[in-house]
């Protein structure tokens, strides 16, 4: 259970967007997404090959030097 106290003068949108963070962070929107409809298991294993891969990207891209600007 998420729960975020408001602090002292603090506005209700800033509560809501620690809020929204903090469920962001739990993961709990994904896995009630993945919950609400099948998922055949080829595209299971779509999905995360296409996450692995985005990710090797990532970690390529930031062991590369940086670009010359001139």
């Amino acid at each position: 259970m998420t729960t975020v106290t408001p602090k002292l003068n603090e506005p209700v949108e800033v509560a809501l967007r620690r809020f929204r963070r903090s469920i962001d962070n739990t993961g709990l929107l994904k896995e009630l997404r993945a919950r609400m409809a099948y998922e055949t298991p080829t595209a299971k294993r779509k999905r995360k090959k296409g996450a692995a891969v985005a990710r090797l990207r990532k970690q390529i891209k930031r062991s590369l030097p940086p670009k010359k600007l001139y």
